[in-house]
């Protein structure tokens, strides 16, 4: 059998824990810094693609859904181990719902979300502000079908930018009800409410808990 460099790593990792090991099919900080605060509590090590040496496949899909599968299906045929991947992004509803899940595209190849969150402040200029964030993760097992579970959480897009936490558009995105940017909230805070969140409690109960 041929192993990648990144399956050496998986066999290392493996042996050295009892806990299950799953893979985070991101190489996004921000992102494996949540969801490993989420899933601590489920026995779960999460290792990164980035950790694993696993490229990024190209986001070829239309939605979302489409392209958490298609990232978790890769991860998981590279490691022969559970899979998830997470595509997210902010949805305006007065830009048709742009930027989507085209989000980190629209910060460019340096991802800088500064240009990008300036980027939907002048193309809204005058129209409404009401947006949300959605995330949809994908989970991957060996042999078995993907599964997909959805969150999202509405709110208006707030300028100028607000707060120095969390990552992305953060510190434009004002959730329903809240005075505060997501960037302006703490960790915890933002994991109670976030489109993350959502989608990975509708993960966990169907995972876990079915």
């Amino acid at each position: 059998m041929n192993f990648s460099k990144g399956d050496m790593k998986v066999g290392v990792i493996m042996a050295s824990s009892d806990r299950q090991t799953w893979v985070l099919a991101s190489h996004n900080q921000g992102k494996i810094k949540e969801l490993r605060e989420i899933l601590l509590s489920r026995a779960i090590d999460l290792k990164s693609a980035g950790e694993l040496d696993l490229p990024e496949p190209e986001e070829t899909e239309t939605t979302f859904e489409g392209n958490a599968a298609l990232k978790a299906q890769a991860a998981c045929q590279a490691t022969g181990l559970v899979c998830v991947a997470d595509d997210s992004g902010l949805s305006v509803d007065a830009l048709g719902g742009d930027p989507g899940i085209y989000s980190a595209r629209w910060a460019g190849p340096d991802k800088d979300f500064a240009a990008a969150m300036t980027r939907v402040h002048e193309a809204l200029g005058d129209k409404a502000r009401t947006a949300r964030f959605v995330c949809v993760i994908a989970v991957a097992r060996p042999g078995e079908p993907v599964r997909t579970y959805r969150g999202e959480v509405v709110g208006e897009i707030a300028w100028p930018p607000r707060g120095t936490d969390g990552f992305g558009y953060d510190p434009v995105f004002q959730p329903e009800g809240e005075t505060r940017t997501f960037a302006q909230m703490t960790s915890a805070e933002k994991r109670s409410m976030s489109h993350r969140a959502r989608a990975l409690a509708a993960m966990t109960a169907a995972e876990f808990e079915a």
